[in-house]
Order: structure tokens, then C-alpha cells, then sequence
């Protein structure tokens, strides 16, 4: 799938989901037939959804630095919900049965172009959903709630998302950065030696949040000491000066809580030529295997950790899985992605679709009222791909649909599980 199309209408490169009728849909207020509600009167569509179908919006980086993390989170929900609309269509609720279409938008992880896309989509779609990035979800959060369109499942660990007083119409997928940041602390604080950790974040939410999720963890543990503090801007295209001041450090853990895949790739090698081999915490949006830690010589360290909550698509007994094999026909029938993907988002995105079903599965009415009130209601529900012990649950205020990550290790082709840092 082409990462440099600023615009990617994804209906139109993917079989078996069909044109997307943003006009249609977008007279779709009034337009669509009004379902019956409990005291016998009827409630009126909301934008974006007809007795057949439904669309979803999508603002996401479809080119630059972050291409390859956006571009998967539209092609694993296009897998999903064209594989369902190939079997038929989705089952909701209120008894009907529609088509799912996506329309997808480049913000190129650029804050006011994804506020742009949103406005371009509010009207015509039923739910924005799926889209990557802290300042450009947040673009565009205020005139979201101010407008009631749903802007939900998106993939931010920002925990503002997640708050319902703060943001009623939201609510972010995956774990918040804090829950990221207080595992890596838990680990290291059971280990049974002393530790010197450097810690490089980016300067914002996204950064702090990590941070202060560590910290928490670390608080009280006297086999551990934070020597040495930096930050870096989101725009910057170099870190080399403050690796080598952190390098100075003497430190021999090194949390990285940084967002941008070629300054990680530039860091790992950076560390490299200084003869600073600390081992490496990274979050689980850039710590891709094969598009991150190889081309960065990762293996030179005595340890590479990450989070996760879903399988890796790279693990070697992935595609023969029946969930996997899916996931992959998908991608490539559907979402015109052949290859193995290196970043997780594309799973993510795919579960972000079965949650969707999961949801609609519960509406009553074809309102966006409606489908928030059942959004928030669901627990327990697993997610194919989902690692063992993770689940999806909308009903914990102040947590995103994820809450749970397992610290996993890089063991020079993929990721396995850390029971402690001491195994």
C-alpha cells in the first residue's frame, strides 16, 4: 500500500467493500429509515448510517516519518470489515444488517491537517475511529465533543481520552503511557541487582506520560536510580546530542520513550558508536522488530524490552494460526497489503474492528448516542489476536478499551515474554 498519497480513499483500492457514498451518507440524517424506540416513537439517524450501511472516518499519517504505523491502522480495519462485508455485512442491534465502508484521510501526523480531515468527515461520517497520534487526535477533540461525533478506539495512549467528564465522545484504544511506563518500572524494580536508568522523552504528553508511569512503579525500590533526565521535540531530526550526554551517564538501563521510528532506528545506532550498550526500554509503538531493531543493530544489546497486548504478526507460528491466517488473507485481499506487517497497529486496528462489531452488535438505534451508551458496555470481550490474559473492557473510566500490556523481550527475531528481569 503506497505511504506517500496524502489522501487515501480506501474504498477504492479495496474489493468487496465497494464506493463509499459519502453523499449518501452524508444525507443520511433523516435520510435513513428511523428505528422504533422504547416508549414507541422513533429516533432519528444520525449522520453516516442508512439501513444497509455505515462509514467510518479515519484521520491518520499516511505519509512522512509515522507513514508506516498509519497506514496499518487503516489497512487492518479495512481487513476486517471487508472481510464481513464479503460474508454479508455486519448484524447490529436494531436488526439490521450493513455494510461497513472506512474513509480514510492523511494528516501526515500534522495537527492542523488532521483537525482539516475531521471537519471535511464529521458530516458525512457516523464515528471516527482507528486514527494514530497524541496531537492530532487531540487537534480536533474539542470540536468533537462540541459537535457529539464519536471519536473513538483511536490509537493514543494519551489518558485524556479516556476520561469521561473531560471527554465525553471519546475513548482511546490501546493502554495509556503510564500503564506502559509502570511495567517497565514493576520489572526492574523486582530485580535483584542495582540499576543506573537514563530516561530520553518527548516533550509532551505522550513523553510524560511514560515517564511518570515508571516513576510510579520505581517509587520506594532502592536498587534503582534515575541518573540522568532528558527530552526531545517531536519535530527534531536528531537526538545525537543527547545520546551522547546521556551516554556519559553511566547508566545501564535506558527507557526511550520516544514516538518517531527513524530517531529510535537513529538512536540505537547512535548508542552503538559511543560504546553505550545500556539495555533499552521502548514503547510498544516503536519497537517493530523488523522495521526498527534490525535495521538499528538492536542485538548488540544485553536486552531490548516492549509491551504488548496483541500477537506479533512476525511471530513465527502466527500465520498458522487460524485468527493469524485470517489476519493475513485479509490484509491482502482487502486492504491491498501482502506483506507481513512490521508495525503492530495493523493487529491493533484489526481489533479495533471486531470491537466495532462487537458494539454495533448491541445498538438499538442507528444514533451516535446510542452507539456511545454501548460502547461503554463492554467487558470481557477478547479480540482475536489478543495476547493471553488481555482483554477489551469500555467500563473502567479513566482506562482506554486496553489497560493490560505484557513486558516482552527482543531475543534477536521477535519478542517473548519476561517474567522478570533477573530470567
Amino acid at each position: 500500500m503506497s505511504t506517500n498519497r496524502r489522501r487515501m480513499r480506501v474504498a477504492s483500492v479495496v474489493a468487496g467493500i465497494g464506493i463509499v457514498a459519502v453523499l449518501a451518507a452524508g444525507c443520511a440524517r433523516g435520510g435513513g429509515s428511523p428505528n422504533d424506540t422504547d416508549d414507541g416513537g422513533a429516533a432519528e439517524a444520525s449522520p453516516g448510517i442508512t439501513d444497509d450501511s455505515i462509514t467510518l472516518g479515519i484521520t491518520t499519517p499516511l505519509s512522512g516519518p509515522t507513514a508506516g504505523p498509519g497506514t496499518c491502522t487503516v489497512a487492518g480495519i479495512t481487513a476486517y470489515f471487508g472481510a464481513k462485508n464479503a460474508e454479508g455485512g455486519v448484524e447490529f442491534g436494531d436488526g439490521n444488517t450493513r455494510t461497513v465502508e472506512i474513509e480514510a484521510l492523511d494528516d501526515e501526523y500534522d495537527p492542523q491537517k488532521a483537525k482539516a480531515n475531521y471537519d471535511q468527515l464529521k458530516s458525512s461520517v457516523f464515528a471516527m475511529t482507528a486514527g494514530l497520534g497524541t496531537p492530532t487526535n487531540r487537534a480536533w477533540l474539542d470540536a468533537a465533543i462540541a459537535d457529539e461525533v464519536p471519536q473513538v478506539l483511536i490509537m493514543t495512549g494519551d489518558p485524556i481520552f479516556s476520561n469521561q467528564e473531560e471527554s465525553p465522545w471519546q475513548l482511546g484504544f490501546v493502554p495509556i503511557y503510564q500503564n506502559e511506563g509502570e511495567a517497565f518500572g514493576e520489572l526492574l524494580a523486582g530485580s535483584a541487582e542495582d540499576h543506573k536508568v537514563a530516561i530520553l522523552s518527548q516533550n509532551d504528553d505522550y513523553g510524560e506520560g511514560y515517564v511518570e508511569g515508571f516513576k510510579t512503579a520505581i517509587e520506594g525500590a532502592d536498587n534503582i536510580e534515575v541518573v540522568k533526565e532528558l527530552t526531545y521535540e517531536a519535530t527534531d531530526t536528531s537526538v545525537d546530542a543527547q545520546l551522547t550526554e546521556l551516554a556519559g551517564s553511566g547508566a545501564d538501563v535506558f527507557f526511550n520513550a520516544m514516538s518517531i521510528t527513524p530517531l529510535v532506528i537513529s538512536s540505537l545506532q547512535k548508542s552503538q558508536e559511543l560504546g553505550w550498550l545500556p539495555s533499552w526500554f521502548l514503547p510498544s509503538n516503536t519497537s517493530s522488530p523488523t522495521a526498527i531493531l534490525e535495521p538499528g543493530g538492536a542485538a548488540a544489546f544485553p536486552g531490548v524490552y516492549t509491551v504488548a497486548f496483541a500477537q506479533s504478526a512476525a511471530a513465527p507460528t502466527f500465520a498458522e494460526s487460524e485468527d493469524g491466517a485470517a489476519f493475513l488473507e485479509g490484509l491482502k485481499e482487502y486492504a491491498n497489503y501482502p506483506d507481513v506487517p512490521a508495525f503492530p497497529h495493523c493487529v491493533w486496528s484489526y481489533q479495533i474492528g471486531a470491537t466495532l462489531e462487537e458494539v454495533f452488535g448491541s445498538m438499538t438505534e442507528p444514533t451516535r448516542e446510542n452507539f456511545m451508551e454501548a460502547l461503554r458496555d463492554v467487558s470481557g470481550f477478547t479480540a482475536p489476536l489478543m495476547l493471553e490474559g488481555s482483554t477489551v473492557d469500555t467500563t473502567q473510566d479513566g482506562q482506554p478499551a486496553v489497560s493490560t500490556v505484557q513486558v516482552q523481550k527482543y531475543n534477536g527475531k521477535g519478542y517473548a515474554p519476561a517474567e522478570s528481569w533477573d530470567e
